[in-house]
């Protein structure tokens, strides 16, 4: 952590990676924690003190006092649903006005988003993408086509301009005959509106280059992974987001010689939510043992995990993308059980092997190693080198293949389960 800059923390295969609990963990070294990209299409799981958080579009770091939490303008944001979030955490005890500032550059997302979403996806047939039908893709849409609606305009005229993009939404959904009724809906959306307006809404560009102008620390808070990117992702099935370290810089208004470090967060093994070419996706008993253990179900949806072997391939290609510099290994723990595991290092596709992540990514198959595995309850141990010495190795590993340190270990969800390497 360096003052004066931004390390950027980042999920950095596809998603799902606790993230969350991390941020919380590194908040007291740092003086704001923003978030710059996504919306409540992602959880982030917060465990401590017996008490679960799920955080959709409010950072991570709202639960340590005298930080400054920012939602920056790359975000997309539902007035309802974040009024929900933010009665939850008020209701448990946390001042979160005093905490948190809303960049009046980011999109909202509209109940006609929401109708929209679920209209696409039902027109793609066995081509889904697998949404999660908050509105994320249809916002960043409008975004892009320069309609959209953003939370700076709910200070001036806006039952003008909320007419105008709802009429605009309307004619496309009745083109392509979709029957809705976001009545009620959109009554609890206007009060998460007025809502939205007791919180600071700010220039958050500007702010957060005079914070860094004064010398204070910032990180930066991803949301889902690099190979859910718009454009380094598994394009199409993909968010509609720019999830990588080049987000962070347009996602906060803030320039690449800010970046200083970049923790890339992974698992231990593999999870994907929603369509997609996944190559290491287990279909056994093992695949199912892995999400049973791992509680590998969507934080929002609840959906299953596909879930795998570790894909070291992905790996390196989401850290040489963004730059990572440190490495964050978690649910170290999930794979206690295992006497083998499985590391992917390769691809074959077409009789050819891969070293690298190609262009498309369907049809390729894993290429394994195995390694041995612990077999130890690993819970409790704060110390590295008291890890057992196969999980060492494991790591060792990993990080001959990728080149890059892991510095950090998490053992269990909460977050005093996290082992800090020395």
């Amino acid at each position: 952590m360096t003052k004066g800059k931004v390390d950027a923390l980042l999920g950095i295969v596809f998603g799902d990676e606790g993230k969350g609990k991390v941020v919380d963990y590194f908040t007291p070294q740092y003086d704001v924690v923003a978030r710059f990209a996504g919306g409540p299409n992602a959880g982030h799981t917060i465990i401590f003190e017996g008490k679960k958080f799920v955080l959709r579009s409010i950072p991570s770091g709202i639960f340590c006092e005298g930080k400054i939490n920012i939602i920056g303008n790359g975000c997309v944001l539902a007035p309802d649903l974040f009024m929900a979030e933010a009665n939850e955490l008020e209701a448990a005890g946390y001042d979160i006005k005093s905490r948190l500032h809303i960049s009046k550059r980011a999109h909202l997302i509209l109940p006609t988003h929401r109708v929209l979403d679920r209209a696409y996806e039902s027109l793609k047939g066995k081509n889904k993408i697998g949404t999660t039908g908050k509105g994320i893709g249809p916002t960043y849409s409008d975004k892009a086509a320069r309609t959209g609606l953003r939370v700076g305009d709910i200070l001036s005229n806006f039952d003008e301009k909320y007419a105008a993009a709802k009429a605009r939404h309307e004619q496309i959904l009745n083109n392509i005959g979709y029957q809705y009724d976001i009545a009620e809906e959109e009554k609890l959306w206007m009060k998460g509106v007025e809502y939205m307006k007791t919180f600071q809404l700010t220039d958050s560009e500007n702010e957060l280059n005079a914070l860094l102008a004064e010398g204070k620390s910032v990180l930066a808070e991803g949301a889902q992974g690099t190979m859910l990117d718009i454009d380094h992702g598994t394009y199409p099935m993909v968010s509609s987001s720019s999830t990588t370290t080049g987000g962070v810089c347009t996602g906060l208004g803030v320039a690449p010689s800010k970046i200083a470090d970049v923790f890339g967060i992974f698992k231990a093994y593999s999870t994907r939510v929603g369509s997609g070419p996944f190559p290491v996706e287990l279909f056994d008993a093992t695949g199912d043992r892995i999400r049973e253990i791992g509680h590998e179900y969507g934080a929002v949806t609840g959906r299953n995990r596909r879930c795998g072997w570790l894909d070291l391939v992905a790996l390196k290609y989401a850290v040489e993308v963004n730059g990572v510099t440190q490495l964050i290994m978690m649910k170290s723990d999930v794979l206690d059980e295992f006497a083998t595991i499985k590391v992917c290092t390769a691809y074959r596709k077409n009789g050819e092997t891969l070293t690298t992540v190609p262009y498309d990514l369907s049809g390729c198959e894993a290429v394994y190693e195995e390694l041995p595995g612990w077999q130890t309850d690993i819970t409790g141990i704060t110390v590295y080198s008291e890890l057992p010495a196969t999980l060492r190795s494991y790591i060792d590993f990993i990080e001959r293949f990728i080149g890059v340190p892991v510095t950090i270990v998490s053992v269990g969800p909460d977050r005093n389960a996290t082992i800090v390497r020395e």
